[in-house]
This record gives C-alpha cells, sequence and structure tokens, in this order.
C-alpha cells in the first residue's frame, strides 16, 4: 500500500437516498426475477470495458498490458461468495462515491456528457451503473467492489450491507485488479444455488449470452477459467460475416423449433431510434399459434443485454414471427412495464411492424412460390390485421392470397381478381362460411358461375370480420354474396340460352302468397338473380351482419337482435313452377306446406336446422304421404 493510502482513514457515509426504499422497489416493482441481478451486473462489467476501449482511442497507455477484456464470475462455495470481475475502466474514490453513493447518479453520467458533446457517436458503448448495481442486495447480506481506475495507482475497496450506510478504504494494490473493478457478494441464506455452475451458465445464456465481452466461469478457487459466452452476438455481427447455417442455428434456439425459418430478416435501424433487428419466420405453425394466452415471441435487448424474452413487440397478428431487437438507446434498469411505455419503444415497434411488413410484401410480389407455405401457415392470422390495423390494410390485402370458385388451392391475389373482371363487373364478391369445400357448393354462387363471376372463398373465422370494415381494393368494393341484392343482371350469362324467364304474373302471385306464408321468419320474399339451379336460397338482408357472421356471434352468445333473411326463389326450377301452380290451387295447406319445407330447406344448405324440428317433421310427413297416396 502506498504512503498517501495508507495515511487515508476509511470513509463511512449515508445513502444519498432511500436504500431500504429502493430495495423493497427492486423487488416488488422493477425486478420480478431474482436472477436479474447477474444480467445487471454483468451488464456494468461490459459497461465498463467498453468505455476503457474507447478511452485508450485517445489515451493507449490506459491499455498498455494489451490483455484482452473479459467478465469472470467466481464461485467460492465454502467462502459463500459469487464475484464479478472485469478488466474495464475500473472507478476512482470519486467514482465509488458518486456512483455507488447516489441512487439517481451513473457512475458514467459525466463520460456520457462528455461523448454527447463531442458528438462522437459513442453514447451506445454506455451502460448505467447505479440502481442495476443496487439488484446485488436482492441476493447478498453484504456487497463488496474492489476497484482501480484504469490510469491510477491507488485503488480501493466499497462496502455495504444495504441498510442505509457504505464505507470506502484504501485497498492494497497488490490485492486490487490492475485496472477494473471486483464485485464480491457474499450470499444469503436463500441464494445459495448461485454457487453452483450450472446455475450461473444457464442465467448467463438467457440473459447475458449476447453480450459484447466475453465471459468465463470459476468454478472453485484456483480452478482454471473456462469460457461460457464468446460475446459475440449473432445480430450485431455484419450480415456478410453469417451463413445460412449460423442464421438457421440461431433461429432454431430462439423459436425452440427443429424446422428451417421460411424467411429471415436482418438489419440495422438508425435515426430518431437506433436498434437492430433479426427475424424469422417459422417453416411451420408453431404448436400454440392461436393460445389466447399466448405471450410474444420478441426479445428485447439494450446493448446486448437481454431486457425480457416475451415483450409484446409486434402486433397480435405477427406472433408467430421470432425476433431479437437490440437498442442501445434502452434503459436496463426498469421494468419491461415501464419499457412498454416509452416513446422509444413505440417507435421501434412501429418500425419493426412497418419492415416486416414490407419484407413479407416483397416477398410476395417478387417470389410467389417461397411466400406460398407462408401464407398457407400465417395467412389465419395475418388477415386478423385486415381487421385490426386499418393502417396496413392495404398492405395486407395486397400480399393476402385466397381460394376462389376458380383457384381452389388458395393461391389468387386481389390483383389476379381485378384482373379477371368481367365486363360490367363493379364489385369483389365474397363468400364465408366453415370451410372452402363446403362454401363452393353454396346456391348463392349459382348465378355468379352462370355468368363467369369468381368469387372469393373465405373460411377463416376473422374473415366474416374483416369484409365487414374493409372498403375495398384497387377502387372495387367487397361484396358478399349472401346479402342484399346479388347486382349482377348487367353482368352477361355465358350461356345465354339458360336466360331466366320474363316476370310473369303467376310468379308475383306466387311470391306474394309465399311472403304471407312465411312473414313471421322472413324480411321478404324476393325472385333471385344469383339462382340457376336450386329453388331456393336465403341471403341476409342489405343492411347488417351477414349470413355467417350472425352465425359466429349466435355460437359466441353475442346474438343481434333477431335478423329475418331474405327468401330468393329461382323462377325457372321446376320446384317452383309446380309452386306457382299450386298457389292457385284452394289446397291451401299443401301451398303451405311446400312453402315451409322449401325455406327450411335453405336453411340446410347454409348450415343451420330447420326453424321448428317438430314443424319440420310434420310437414315433411304429411307431403311425402300425399305425394305417395297414402
Amino acid at each position: 500500500m502506498t504512503q498517501e493510502a495508507a495515511t487515508m482513514d476509511n470513509e463511512r457515509h449515508v445513502f444519498q437516498a432511500d436504500v431500504a426504499r429502493l430495495l423493497h422497489l427492486m423487488v416488488h416493482s422493477i425486478y420480478t426475477e431474482r436472477d436479474i441481478f447477474l444480467r445487471e451486473l454483468i451488464s456494468n462489467a461490459a459497461d465498463a470495458c467498453e468505455k476503457l476501449r474507447y478511452e485508450a482511442n485517445s489515451n493507449p497507455a490506459l491499455l498498455d498490458s494489451g490483455e484482452a477484456f473479459v467478465i469472470r464470475v467466481a464461485l467460492d462455495p465454502e467462502a459463500g461468495t459469487l464475484t464479478i470481475e472485469d478488466n474495464g475502466v475500473g472507478m476512482s474514490r470519486h467514482d465509488l462515491t458518486s456512483a455507488l453513493g447516489t441512487i439517481a447518479n451513473s457512475g458514467t453520467r459525466a463520460f456520457l456528457e462528455k461523448v454527447k458533446a463531442s458528438e462522437s457517436g459513442a453514447a451506445e458503448l454506455i451502460g448505467q451503473f447505479g440502481i442495476g448495481f443496487y439488484s446485488a442486495f436482492m441476493v447478498a447480506d453484504r456487497v463488496v467492489v474492489e476497484t482501480r481506475r484504469a490510469g491510477e495507482s491507488l485503488a480501493w475497496s466499497w462496502s455495504s450491507d444495504g441498510k442505509g450506510e457504505f464505507e470506502i478504504a484504501p485497498l492494497d494494490p497488490d490485492k486490487a485488479p490492475r485496472h477494473g473493478s471486483r464485485v464480491i457478494l457474499h450470499l444469503n441464506d436463500d441464494s445459495k444455488a448461485y454457487l453452483e455452475p450450472h446455475k450461473i451458465e444457464s442465467i448467463v445464456n438467457e440473459h447475458s449470452s449476447a453480450v459484447a465481452t466475453p465471459i468465463e466461469i470459476i468454478e472453485k478457487p484456483d480452478a482454471e477459467p473456462r469460457r461460457i459466452s464468446e460475446g459475440a452476438a449473432l445480430w450485431a455481427k455484419p450480415k456478410a460475416e453469417i451463413t445460412d447455417e449460423q442464421y438457421k442455428e440461431f433461429y432454431q434456439e430462439l423459436a425452440g423449433q427443429f424446422d428451417e425459418p421460411a424467411l429471415t430478416v436482418h438489419w440495422r435501424a438508425e435515426g430518431r431510434a437506433e436498434y437492430t433487428v433479426l427475424a424469422f419466420v417459422p417453416g411451420s405453425r408453431p404448436f400454440d399459434l392461436f393460445d389466447p394466452a399466448r405471450k410474444g415471441r420478441a426479445k428485447l435487448y439494450s446493448r446486448r443485454v437481454l431486457i425480457s424474452r416475451e415483450i409484446d413487440l409486434l402486433p397480435g397478428y405477427l406472433r408467430f414471427i421470432r425476433l431479437v431487437v437490440d437498442s442501445p438507446d434502452l434503459p436496463l434498469n426498469v421494468s419491461r412495464e415501464m419499457v412498454q411505455e416509452s416513446q422509444l419503444f413505440a417507435a421501434i415497434k412501429k418500425g419493426v411492424t412497418n419492415r416486416l411488413l414490407q419484407e413479407l410484401g416483397k416477398l410476395a410480389e417478387n417470389d410467389p412460390e417461397k411466400f406460398g407455405p407462408i401464407w398457407k401457415n400465417f395467412g389465419a392470422v395475418l388477415k386478423e390485421g385486415l381487421y385490426e390495423d386499418p393502417e396496413r390494410r392495404d398492405a395486407l390485402l395486397k400480399m393476402a392470397r385466397f381460394s376462389t370458385t376458380t383457384d381452389g388451392e388458395g393461391k389468387r391475389t386481389l390483383a389476379d381478381y381485378i384482373a379477371a373482371l368481367r365486363p360490367n363487373q363493379t364489385s369483389i364478391y365474397y363468400i364465408t362460411g366453415e370451410n372452402a369445400e363446403r362454401i363452393a357448393g353454396s346456391p348463392q354462387l349459382e348465378g355468379f358461375r352462370a355468368r363467369g363471376v369468381e368469387v372469393l372463398l373465405l373460411s377463416d373465422p376473422v374473415d366474416a370480420f374483416w369484409v365487414q370494415t374493409a372498403v375495398g381494393y384497387d377502387g372495387k368494393p367487397f361484396k358478399s354474396i349472401t346479402q342484399g341484392g346479388a347486382d349482377i343482371k348487367n353482368i352477361d350469362l355465358l350461356d345465354e340460352s339458360r336466360k331466366p324467364p320474363e316476370d310473369t304474373g303467376e310468379v308475383r302471385e306466387f311470391v306474394a302468397l309465399a311472403k304471407q306464408t312465411l312473414e313471421s321468419v322472413v324480411e321478404d320474399v324476393r325472385v333471385s338473380d344469383r339462382l340457376s339451379e336450386s329453388a331456393a336460397c336465403l341471403v341476409a338482408p342489405e343492411f347488417g351482419p351477414d349470413l355467417r357472421l350472425q352465425q359466429i356471434l349466435a355460437a359466441h352468445g353475442q346474438a343481434p337482435a333477431e335478423l329475418k333473411p331474405v327468401l330468393e326463389v329461382n323462377p325457372s326450377h321446376p320446384l317452383v313452377r309446380a309452386l306457382e301452380t299450386l298457389a292457385k290451387s284452394p289446397d291451401r295447406n299443401l301451398f303451405e306446406d311446400a312453402v315451409w319445407l322449401i325455406f327450411d330447406e335453405a336453411r340446410l344448405l347454409d348450415g343451420a336446422p330447420p326453424k321448428d324440428t317438430a314443424a319440420f317433421a310434420a310437414r315433411l310427413t304429411r307431403m311425402l304421404s300425399k305425394a305417395l297416396g297414402a
């Protein structure tokens, strides 16, 4: 010990902030897992190394030893201590007082101001040696810091039990780091598990494996150091230096899946918010894709230190994407909730979402074959954005793929649809239902097929919702073929010989009597433009939800006020022509039974039961008896 240091007395100080209150905040508000203490101390150590590397640019003598930066975690089970040591910039006595004595201060605040003033752009290297340090008291009864500032001869010891005071004393230089800091934790009885090597490795792998400084572990006194982290984050490397296999291995570890990524996106954003993103679209559906309790799968880092492993960085309709985001501007020492409420986080979230949609859109346009499996796996999820995110609806519609009456494989784009519009066709027609095969046989499609009009077959549950709010695409509105008028009279039939007969008095009389018979269950009965083969079908009124949406709402106990459907009849059908004749018969009961059976048959074709099953059975029995002469 030098004569100067020997003449200095130990100094006892009172913390300038309420440590007890801080620790309570740590445990109950900011830090929900005790493991975080190691992340914080490693982060501080990595920042100290980065700070020294920066200072050495202008003062090479600070690194005259030429040794590589490293962080070491040393275990001493007998002594009950856990030590985190770095060979970074270290601290002077003043640093110890200002950085570890004032909670609101940071040991690198002065340095941060210096970098800011010089406009060197190195501010991203600076961590926050302050609040994070105090997380050590969640696991330790006593904390000792042994340190020496790079370029100085004096070394110092800082110690505290975290109960309101700390002590600073001179430290024998022979027992101090050459430069850097050694944080010694005297673990409390509840924290002895942190003396187990596998526990430390697990925490480092989870929270600090991406720290830019290598990390080593010394499992017991006098043991050789063992490297447990190489100090190289894959996303921080230039893309040209990363192989496809390295991307694949990182994806499989990140996603917990053993397939290959269908799309890899890696970029760095600069400007108002600086961040790096490495994102993957999985090659197969995650098992919990539609689990309502499923959390986000984005890992958020600050300066390669994990802030959250499950943060809601993306909107719900992009929840299948696995990604890492690293921003030097995000603070380490706040909770995930506080991060998510920040304006910076909002800017990153918006930027990442926009870029990922751009990449998906480019792939859809430039490589449809590669995009096809992505849409097959995640199209039903992406379409949630058509309902939830009007701002990005056009981008989503552009990449969307559909099954249609002309393409049952689900590869049809809206651009393809628009290009195939029939003369006088002014709308994009669609039908919703439980599955594409079933709705492909719906009677409402007949008139559209007869005119060569393509119809979208929408069978995902979300389809019934987004089409209600989507204005249209390329100037053409979306129109349900099961709601309101068909509006296809002006589109020529492919076979003019199938043109329906002119409206006659018999047809009008039949329609009027049928409406009178069914007035309790239908809003109207009318001649149909959309039927060419079936006798009748049901459609929803012009305003309000279509038939499919009504069924979904009813299944979830949210049925709207009863909306009577419209019964449309095909005047060319033999059964309808027979009923036109029967309408003149005095046997009104037979006519009414037949009309009711047509109505219930139309319900069955839409997947709904008869309105009154007992009455349906009775009518069917009477009709069969009459037909068979029983």
